[in-house]
């Protein structure tokens, strides 16, 4: 059996996003489709003393592109977005060992592309949780017809018999679609997820994995599920 996730890419994405990698066999980023607004393509939520605070990648207002083919309005983002995320996880207890690998994405590389920033973060954050889920993109499989076809095309081409997808799906993913095409549809379930060590007042799940990482590092799997070694 081969199972398979197929999601548009986010920016540092939360814990889930990264169960859900470690769930599968093939993880497909499917950026061929419309840039939405406000959504976590370009941002995501750190902790600060002053509460839950949002972290924006500029990338313009225009709807009319593909995620694959949004740039950047900063190139020069990524420092900035590090000091934010070095003010506020400094205490962290890990912060220094995830600094090492992490810091240097933020830092050292003019950031252009939206897709290409979101893949390389995400990448990085699977090594460092030893998430062994092979990553690839929807171009690899180039399919057409309408979303459900296409998304049963991706699963035939990569030679995935079983479709795992997020709950959020349910409201239009055509079930039947996949069962003519001999493909099993397996909804993924978030958690529950324990709480973790976790800076600044209540604890808060729905935020970037940064948050987790610099707080747990290497123990930082054993608060997923999937992810866990």
């Amino acid at each position: 059996m081969k199972r398979l996730a197929v999601v548009q890419s986010n920016y540092i994405p939360w814990k889930g996003y990264f169960d859900l990698i470690a769930s599968v066999d093939e993880f497909v980023f499917y950026d061929e489709v419309q840039y939405t607004k406000n959504d976590w393509r370009n941002r995501n939520r750190i902790k600060t003393p002053q509460g839950v605070q949002w972290l924006s990648i500029p990338v313009g207002i225009s709807l009319r592109r593909k995620i694959r083919d949004v740039r950047i309005d900063d190139p020069g983002c990524g420092p900035a977005h590090w000091l934010r995320l070095a003010a506020n996880y400094a205490r962290a207890r890990h912060f220094q060992r995830v600094a090492d690998w992490l810091g240097p994405l933020f830092r050292e590389r003019t950031w252009i592309n939206l897709a290409e920033v979101n893949h390389s973060l995400i990448a990085a954050v699977c090594r460092f949780l030893d998430i062994g889920t092979l990553l690839t993109h929807s171009t690899d499989y180039p399919s057409d017809g309408d979303r459900n076809q296409r998304l049963v095309s991706l699963c035939q081409k990569a030679g995935a018999d079983t479709y795992v997808s997020g709950p959020g799906a349910r409201d239009y993913l055509d079930e039947s679609a996949f069962a003519r095409a001999g493909i099993e549809v397996e909804w993924f379930e978030y958690g529950p997820y324990p709480s973790y060590p976790q800076l600044w007042g209540e604890f808060v799940h729905e935020v970037s994995i940064v948050d987790l990482l610099f707080n747990c590092g290497e123990q930082a799997a054993q608060y997923m599920t999937h992810a866990r070694r």
